[in-house]
C-alpha cells in the first residue's frame, strides 16, 4: 500500500477574543515529513501511523504536520495555506505513484475565517482530487461532526476517552479499517445521529464512564466496525455543533442505523445526570479545607485546552482574600512577569502586576509582592504521552497576610496536563494542602497519583458551562440544556445513513 498522510488541528473557540494566526502553528513544530520532531497531539497520531504503516512494509508519504493550541477562528489565509500545502504534497506524491489511502489526523472543530467545517472543506477538496482514493480521519472527541465530513470520508474515528488517552488506539483502528477498505474487504456505511444535547463529559466519571464501556461493547457486535460519540465542542458557534454519535458497519444499514439509534437514545436519557454539576470557588474551598491530604481543584473556566488565555486572576484572587497557606495554582500564561522575574534573577523579590491581560474574561491583574524561587528557561511538562514546551517559567511565592501561594507563569499558553508543570520548577507538590490547576479534564489523568481527591470548579472566565443561555446563532434551539426534552418537541431524531459506494445520505427514521 502506499499510504500519504498528513496532520491539521485545532480547536477553534469561536466567542475567544485572539485569533489563531500562523504563530500559533509554529509554536508547536509546523513540519513536513518531519512528525516525529515535535510533541503535539497532531504529530503523536502521525507518528502512530508511519511506524504502523512502515512496519507492515507500506510505502509512507508524510506530509504536514500541524497543531495550535485551541483559540480564537484561524486567520483565513493561514488555514488556506496549510490546506493547500497539504493538497499540493498529495498532488505531488500522486505524480509519483498512485495513493491508496489518505489518512488525516483532523480535529473536528476547526473554524477559519469564512469557513465554518475547515475539516469537511479540506476533505471535499481531497475528494474532488481524487474521487477512488481512501480518505481516513481520526477526530478529537470534541468535534463538530458534520455531513460533509462523512460524505467525504470513507472512515471517520473520534477519541473515546476525554482525557485523551487512546489517541494511538484509534490511530491503529483507523488504519486498520482503510487499508481493509482500500482492499475491498469491507465495504463501509455509517449512519450519524443528533441527539440534539450540547455539553461536556469527562469519561473518567460516571455515567460517562459507563457510556464508553457500552460504545466499546457495541463494537464487538456482528457487522459493527467502529463506533463513535462526538461530544461536540460546546464554545463555537456553528450549525454542527452538539452531541452526536456515528457508527460504521461493514455494508449492513440497518445494523448502523439500530446501534447509532440506541447509543443516542442512552445518552440522552443520561442527559441530567451528564450535566456539569460543579462547586464555585468558596464551596470548593470550604469542603477542601475538612478533607485529608492533596486536594487538587480546576478553574475549568480559564482552561487554555478549550480557548480561555490562561491568566484569569479570580480563583487566586479569592486565595489571597483567605489569606491561604500550603497552596500551590498554576500556570499562569504571562510572559511578561516571567521576563521580568527571568531578568530579576533568582531571589530576587520584587512588585508584579500578574494575569488579567486578556480581556474581561480574566478579571483584573493582581499586584502582588513576590520572591523569585526559581526560573526554567525551557519548561516542559507531561502531556498525554508526550512533552508540551511552557517556555520561559518561573515559580513566584506571594505571602500576603499570613497567607503563602507557590504560582507557577508560563511563557507558552497552555492548560497544566501534569504534576511536573509544578515539580519541574522545584516545588514539592506531597506536602502541598491545596494545587489549583488552570485545565478542565485533562489534569485527572496526570494528578491521579497526587490528589487524594479532585474536581473541578465553576468559576468565571471564558469557558461558562450555562449551554443553555450561550449566544449561539447557527443552529436550532431545540437542543438540550436549552429544552428540558427536545425529543417531545420534534420527535426522536432520525439517522442520517451515508452509503460510500452511492455517496449519498438517506434519512432513515
Amino acid at each position: 500500500m502506499r499510504i500519504f498522510m498528513a496532520a491539521l488541528a485545532t480547536e477553534t473557540n469561536t466567542f475567544a477574543p485572539f485569533p489563531t494566526g500562523l504563530g500559533s502553528f509554529t509554536e508547536f513544530g509546523l513540519v513536513r515529513d518531519a512528525a516525529s520532531k515535535v510533541n503535539s497531539p497532531s504529530a503523536e497520531i502521525m507518528v502512530t501511523f508511519c511506524g504502523l504503516a512502515r512496519s507492515a512494509g507500506d510505502d509512507v508519504v508524510e506530509s504536514l504536520c500541524a497543531f495550535s493550541q485551541p483559540s480564537g477562528k484561524t486567520v483565513r489565509i493561514v488555514y488556506e495555506q496549510l490546506r493547500d500545502r497539504i493538497l499540493d504534497d498529495l498532488r505531488d506524491a500522486m505524480k509519483k505513484a498512485p495513493v491508496d489511502i489518505v489518512l488525516l489526523a483532523l480535529h473536528g472543530a476547526m473554524v477559519a475565517e469564512g469557513c465554518d467545517d475547515c475539516e469537511g472543506d479540506l476533505l471535499t477538496y481531497i475528494r474532488e482530487l481524487f474521487p477512488q482514493v481512501v480518505i481516513g480521519v481520526e477526530l478529537d472527541l470534541h468535534c463538530h461532526l458534520s455531513a460533509t465530513m462523512l460524505s467525504q470520508a470513507d472512515i471517520v474515528i473520534a477519541y473515546k476517552e476525554y482525557p485523551h488517552i487512546d489517541m494511538r488506539e484509534r490511530a491503529a483502528e483507523l488504519l486498520d479499517l482503510c487499508r481493509r477498505t482500500a482492499m475491498g474487504h469491507i465495504r463501509p456505511v455509517a449512519a450519524l445521529v443528533d441527539t440534539r444535547m450540547i455539553g461536556t463529559y469527562p469519561t473518567f466519571r460516571e455515567p460517562m464512564k459507563g457510556i464508553v464501556t457500552e460504545l466499546l461493547a457495541l463494537e464487538s457486535l456482528p457487522g459493527v466496525l467502529s463506533a463513535s460519540i462526538a461530544h461536540g465542542f460546546p464554545f463555537a458557534d456553528v450549525a454542527d455543533v452538539g452531541t452526536r454519535v456515528l457508527v460504521i458497519t461493514d455494508g449492513q444499514p440497518d445494523v448502523a442505523v439500530t446501534a447509532a439509534k440506541t447509543m443516542a437514545r442512552r445518552l440522552y436519557v443520561a442527559r441530567h445526570a451528564l450535566r456539569p454539576n460543579m462547586p464555585d470557588i468558596e464551596t470548593s474551598l470550604v469542603r477542601a479545607a475538612d478533607l485529608p491530604g492533596c486536594t487538587v481543584l480546576a478553574d475549568y473556566a480559564d482552561n487554555p485546552g478549550g480557548g480561555a488565555a490562561g491568566d484569569s486572576t479570580y480563583f487566586l484572587r479569592t486565595l489571597l482574600t483567605r489569606d491561604a497557606q500550603n497552596v500551590a495554582i498554576g500556570c499562569f500564561w504571562d510572559p511578561i512577569v516571567a521576563s521580568v522575574c527571568e531578568q530579576a534573577g533568582v531571589g530576587a523579590m520584587l512588585p508584579v502586576r500578574l494575569g488579567g491581560k486578556s480581556g474581561p474574561a480574566s478579571g483584573e491583574p493582581i499586584d502582588l509582592h513576590v520572591e523569585v524561587m526559581a526560573i526554567q528557561p525551557q519548561h516542559s511538562q507531561a502531556a498525554l504521552g508526550v512533552r508540551r514546551s511552557l517556555g520561559l517559567s518561573v515559580w513566584l511565592r506571594a505571602r500576603q497576610g499570613t497567607g503563602c501561594i507557590d504560582i507557577v507563569v508560563i511563557s507558552i499558553r497552555a492548560q497544566t496536563f501534569d504534576p511536573d508543570a509544578f515539580t519541574g520548577l522545584g516545588i514539592e507538590l506531597s506536602s502541598k494542602r491545596l494545587v489549583v490547576v488552570k485545565s478542565s479534564s485533562h489534569y485527572e489523568a496526570g494528578f491521579a497519583a497526587v490528589a487524594k481527591q479532585m474536581w473541578s470548579v465553576s468559576t468565571p472566565g471564558a469557558l461558562q458551562l450555562d449551554f443553555e443561555h450561550l449566544t449561539y446563532t447557527q443552529r436550532d434551539g431545540d437542543f438540550f440544556p436549552r429544552i428540558d426534552d427536545p425529543w417531545a418537541v420534534r420527535g426522536e431524531p432520525a439517522a442520517q445513513l451515508f452509503d460510500r459506494s452511492t455517496r449519498g445520505w438517506t434519512s432513515s427514521p
